[in-house]
């Protein structure tokens, strides 16, 4: 009865289906991008594919940034310090808009030298698409930031239909965006990139419009155009932002290390890569919007005090993830063959993502949840330093070595078919999951994440 009485049934089912529909959508994006580009060839694919996993560096210290606002809102919220919450939100998106600018200050007129670093063993053809959308993709990393901010807020008041809505818009404007300028007027990736940045122009103006409305928000922003800089409110983001942050940054270098010596290994193998990751990632969806449910759940039962009710919810929210996983990854398991022929792949890349996506919809099923969903629920706790540890040690130690050994003998194995060491890649991921679920298992069935202070 106490666990009904701080969050129904209907709340709960009012903030995660939006979150699902809305990841879906967000997949749509990337999925739309991959197939219009494969129009052009599988050079266009794999640049825009090694783009997505670069910028992917960038974009998870904005979604660190989004975790520790929303858990410091959330909790503030909980704690019935709505002010305390309205004066975090406006530290939050100051912070992203600053940190999305520095990035283009500081990348833009090195992108050809950092690409060069990370994929320097890609072909002219690859690399001359991957400078092209790199440009792009740039210039919008501010407004994806300020966009990202917005919604971690609307979420941690509980209103997740609002950014569901402004994801349906900026898809619509991707995919219009993405007919003209790539079917229509025949720009490559640069339409696709120029895309890209309109749909997040786009999203960043509005969902700031509507932080500004005082009606039907805890949370609302005041005098936008002043910037205000509380650091007392800043070191309490980054309590939680900063060992975020770091754990998100190494998984996406160590991701990027893996990329880059699998960039050696064929076109085939990249292009087979980029399409498994389209189609695997809709599988998480799911797990990826309870992920961000439980901030706003766990964060207020923490902020109110109630702490059995945090671990009651986490507990529902993980059988809620292991059932959607379930579902999702069945039906792309079994339809699988025709969702890869929507990407004019070759056949030899074909036949590589069919056997690579089964393998990743079994480990998903069993595995996924456990190690990327529980640790949001950790998180929303403020134990962010026990899962950066176990993140960091995991990601070197098991998918970056293990995805090197294990590609490097399948390489001696079948040296004719060097696309094949792609497996050694995903199994070597399959290991840092495992080490992962059973790290952040143990962890949520003690205590002391329950212990942990933002605010």
């Amino acid at each position: 009865m106490a666990e009904e009485a701080f969050f129904s049934r209907k709340y709960l089912t009012r903030l995660i289906y939006p979150l699902i529909a809305e990841q879906f959508l967000a997949m749509m994006i990337g999925a739309c991008d991959t197939v219009m580009v494969a129009s052009i060839g599988e050079a266009a694919v794999s640049g825009v594919s090694l783009i997505d996993q670069l910028s992917q560096l960038m974009i998870q210290l904005f979604a660190a940034f989004a975790t520790g606002g929303a858990v410091v809102a959330s909790q503030y919220i909980g704690h019935k310090d709505d002010e305390l919450a309205r004066r975090a939100a406006k530290q939050l998106l100051t912070l992203s808009a600053l940190t999305g600018c520095f990035f283009i200050l500081v990348c833009m007129p090195f992108r050809k030298f950092i690409l060069g670093v990370f994929y320097g063993g890609v072909t002219a053809e690859v690399m001359s698409n991957s400078l092209i959308y790199f440009f792009w993709i740039l210039i919008s990393l501010p407004f994806l930031a300020v966009y990202n901010g917005c919604a971690a807020l609307f979420r941690s008041m509980g209103n997740s239909r609002l950014s569901l809505k402004v994801s349906v818009l900026i898809n619509l404007v991707n995919i219009v965006g993405n007919a003209v300028l790539i079917m229509g007027l025949k720009m490559g990736v640069a339409g696709a990139g120029i895309s890209t940045l309109a749909s997040r122009v786009t999203s960043a103006v509005l969902m700031t419009a509507l932080l500004c409305r005082k009606k039907g928000n805890i949370i609302y922003l005041e005098k936008i155009w002043k910037i205000e800089i509380r650091f007392d409110m800043i070191r309490k983001i980054l309590k939680v932002a900063v060992p975020s942050g770091i754990e998100n940054s190494m998984f996406h270098i160590g991701k990027i290390l893996v990329y880059s010596f699998m960039s050696g290994f064929g076109i085939a193998a990249t292009s087979a890569n980029a399409i498994t990751n389209t189609i695997a990632s809709f599988s998480n969806i799911s797990g990826n919007a309870i992920g961000l449910a439980s901030v706003t759940v766990v964060g207020q039962c923490i902020g109110a005090g109630k702490k059995d009710e945090a671990k009651k919810y986490g507990r529902k929210l993980m059988r809620e993830t292991y059932i959607g996983m379930f579902v999702g990854c069945a039906f792309i398991f079994v339809f699988a063959p025709y969702l890869i022929k929507l990407f004019n792949l070759s056949d030899e890349a074909s036949s590589l993502a069919l056997g690579v996506i089964r393998t990743c919809m079994v480990a998903n099923i069993i595995i996924w949840p456990m190690s990327f969903t529980l640790p949001n629920i950790l998180r929303a706790a403020g134990d962010v330093k026990y899962t950066m540890v176990v993140s960091n040690i995991s990601i070197w130690v098991f998918r970056v070595l293990f995805s090197y050994i294990i590609s490097q003998w399948i390489l001696a194995r079948f040296p004719e078919k060097t696309y094949y060491a792609l497996y050694g890649v995903w199994f070597g991921m399959y290991i840092d999951w495992l080490f992962r679920s059973v790290m952040f298992g143990f962890r949520f069935h003690g205590k002391k994440w329950l212990d942990k202070k933002v605010i």
